[in-house]
């Protein structure tokens, strides 16, 4: 138990050290959303035609319904199939002692495993968000991380992944994302979030080529 609450304590802190997107946040044009880097967490081809960016957080619901019930299929469609490189920036929300730590650690997975521990996050946030264990949240995202949960304690703690979360948050500020989920494909913001929404834009986007 005390190692149980040291971890705990230990991912809880980052949500005290990384400032998190407002409302304020002044829009800008489109063209200036970052571009993706080794840094990012991505799935699908590298050069693939179309890169679609979601930034998400782990304590938002809406993010969890996409995750859960738009993902697998959208993976399925377009990911798989070499249409589409996607790429995962996370925008931390209120809790924010549930989503800073939830981004730490997906951020401190191996990088192979990044999707799969969003996913085990994205389908425990409910039961935390109805008042369940943070502790319970995270023991099988830790399982499906391919690390141990001393490892992912050690590195949630450095500031490299609190350096790595900022980027993605000032990211997002620079083209005035201040809600969850939010896409952008090869660089323009889609508002529509639904399958068929997110297939439109794609196709217009590869028309354009």
């Amino acid at each position: 138990m005390v190692g149980g609450r040291r971890s705990l304590l230990i991912l809880a802190a980052l949500a005290l050290l990384a400032p998190l997107a407002t409302a304020s946040t002044p829009a800008v044009a489109v063209e200036t959303v970052a571009p993706v880097t080794s840094a990012d967490r991505t799935i699908g081809r590298a050069d693939a035609p179309v890169t679609v960016i979601e930034y998400a957080s782990f304590a938002c619901h809406l993010c969890a319904d996409w995750h859960q019930f738009v993902f697998p299929v959208f993976k399925q469609r377009l990911i798989d199939t070499g249409q589409v490189r996607f790429v995962f920036r996370n925008l931390p929300t209120p809790p924010e002692q549930m989503s800073l730590p939830a981004a730490a650690l997906a951020r401190c997975a191996a990088p192979e495993r990044f999707f799969d521990v969003a996913s085990v996050l994205m389908r425990g946030q409910a039961a935390v968000l109805r008042g369940g264990s943070l502790d319970d949240w995270w023991a099988p995202a830790v399982a499906a991380s391919g690390r141990t949960r001393a490892q992912i304690d050690a590195c949630a703690a450095t500031p490299a992944v609190r350096a790595a979360i900022n980027r993605d948050i000032e990211s997002a500020h620079a083209v005035g994302v201040n809600s969850t989920p939010s896409f952008f494909v090869n660089g323009r913001r889609v508002t529509d979030r639904s399958l068929g929404g997110l297939e439109v834009a794609i196709r217009a986007a590869q028309a354009e080529r």
